[in-house]
């Protein structure tokens, strides 16, 4: 079994300064919403929904929201028709209830990865997702660690995009791979090469990448590794891992190319199929991932150690609630 949840909790005090704020949480992640409550010194909205025998869901707010300022807390992870199509309803039933401003925090953001068109006649999924939260009653989105930074741009309301990465960097400052020769971060591709030099200045260490290209979806051919990894701890870092394809390659060719370990890190731990199965019988020694979405019992492996993303939505949410700055919240992360 993976290590229970890791990270800091901080109260936010006093509670008063939160007055007129309500915190409503779907059933995609109940969890989280709990804990980010707890964090928050709040009781959550008290809402009820539950589906009719063909599927429909049926959603009834249960207290007043007029004049409130709502956040409705539903990542939009497995199963993501489900879990997006209850979003919508909320915002409807939030509009119509005359809440004064709407904000999702949705720190896991489903669709993304359609969010230009390589091929003729394929969608923009990320686009078409961002046009029916918005129709459908959002004023502010706040999101985690988004696939694509434009997709911040397919919404016309204000996006408060939050980074999972600080959240991994310290946890392996206190595992003790700061500046340290043997330390090398890997972006798994020349996409993710941001997100990877970030970290690799959080821990002061070098960069490498790794560059591929996709024949089709969730397949992968390494084309060449940029970076010497001979001798090194390779620290991998994405912002998802889904059926571990990329990640389970990269650190084969990392191990043939003479990397001493591979530390697989991601900030959304969907996991789909044998991922996990694959994950824990793979040469990679660490995979460590934060809880923006659920991480069931099925999915967790001893290999596994999950951080907590509350504290830090906790943080945003009163920022946006108290009109203070959300993007201070990562001045050290570029």
């Amino acid at each position: 079994m993976g290590q229970a949840l890791a990270g800091k909790e901080l109260m936010i005090n006093p509670p008063d300064d939160l007055s007129g704020m309500k915190l409503f949480v779907g059933n995609a992640h109940l969890e989280l919403g709990k804990r980010v409550a707890r964090i928050l010194g709040v009781e959550r909205g008290l809402m009820r929904c539950k589906q009719f025998s063909d599927g429909e869901i049926q959603l009834m707010i249960e207290e007043s929201a007029r004049g409130n300022d709502v956040f409705i807390l539903q990542p939009t992870c497995a199963p993501t028709n489900d879990n997006l199509m209850e979003l919508l309803i909320m915002l409807d039933a939030f509009r119509r209830a005359s809440a004064s401003r709407i904000t999702v925090v949705m720190p896991y953001y489903g669709y993304a990865r359609q969010d230009k068109k390589t091929k003729p006649r394929e969608p923009i999924t990320a686009r078409l997702v961002a046009d029916l939260i918005t129709q459908a009653g959002a004023m502010r989105i706040v999101a985690v660690d988004l696939h694509a930074e434009q997709i911040q741009g397919f919404f016309d309301i204000p996006v408060d995009h939050l980074y999972a990465g600080p959240i991994l960097g310290e946890h392996l400052i206190e595992q003790g791979y700061a500046e340290k020769d043997d330390v090398i971060v890997v972006s798994p591709d020349v996409g993710g090469v941001p997100r990877a030099r970030s970290l690799a200045e959080m821990l002061k260490c070098s960069l490498a990448i790794i560059a591929k290209r996709r024949p089709e979806a969730n397949k992968v051919d390494i084309v060449e590794i940029i970076g010497d990894v001979e001798g090194k701890i390779c620290v991998m870092i994405d912002d998802m891992i889904d059926t571990g394809g990329s990640i389970l390659h990269g650190a084969e060719e990392l191990m043939k190319r003479g990397a001493k370990e591979v530390i697989a890190c991601a900030t959304h731990a969907v996991f789909s199929g044998e991922a996990a199965f694959k994950l824990q019988g793979s040469q990679i020694s660490k995979v460590i991932v934060t809880d923006t979405t659920p991480i069931t019992e099925q999915k967790q492996f001893a290999k596994l150690t999950v951080l907590e993303c509350a504290p830090l939505l906790g943080e945003a949410i009163r920022r946006i609630h108290l009109n203070e700055s959300v993007s201070t919240l990562f001045k050290s992360w570029r």
